[in-house]
């Protein structure tokens, strides 16, 4: 169990990621959860910083979609706001919400890679979902409340994985791959 909520790559921010090594591995696709990774739980607004990473990520011919749990007009409007297609009241870490957020980007599995801050929905959901994972630490401690419950489970799987939440470091891949290969089947259970 403990494997599955182990990312393949570990950062401060989404800012840190090095995109270009990601297409590099053959991602295509990214998905990008809403909360605290793209912005502040609850907020709704959109840096240019935001913005120009966003832009980035186009030019480097990345597809991307917002995967999220909440319902509603708030991650319609942030999604029309970056120009990002979403999945929103997605029931991570269930596969079916990485099954829509994969037809919507038009890409497999393999060729995709998502990036969240939380492990028991954004992390484990991805690796059932035989996604690339990467960890980012939450933007802000402000988070809804069942989140800080799982928070305080979060940070003793953090301690047994090794995941420091200072700095930020390339996690060791798991023994089923390679850096920068993505097994076809690494996590997807029967």
């Amino acid at each position: 169990m403990l494997d599955l909520l182990r990312p393949d790559q570990y950062f401060r921010s989404l800012y840190d990621v090095d995109f270009d090594q990601l297409v590099e591995m053959g991602i295509r696709g990214i998905i990008l959860d809403l909360d605290n990774t793209l912005v502040a739980w609850g907020d709704d607004s959109i840096s240019e910083e935001l913005m120009s990473k966003v832009d980035h990520l186009r030019r480097l011919g990345l597809k991307m979609c917002i995967v999220s749990n909440n319902l509603g007009g708030r991650v319609a409007a942030i999604s029309r706001k970056l120009g990002i297609p979403a999945a929103s009241g997605a029931l991570k870490p269930f596969r079916r919400a990485y099954a829509k957020a994969l037809e919507i980007l038009g890409t497999e599995s393999r060729e995709t890679a998502l990036i969240g801050d939380q492990l028991f929905t954004d992390i484990l959901g991805g690796n059932l979902a035989g996604l690339y994972t990467i960890l980012v630490d939450p933007i802000s401690s402000r988070e809804f409340a069942t989140t800080k419950l799982f928070r305080l489970l979060e940070s003793v799987a953090r301690v047994r994985l090794g995941l420091a939440r200072e700095g930020w470091r390339s996690v060791p891949r798991r023994a089923s791959g390679q850096p920068g290969v993505v097994p076809e089947n690494r996590h997807k259970m029967e």
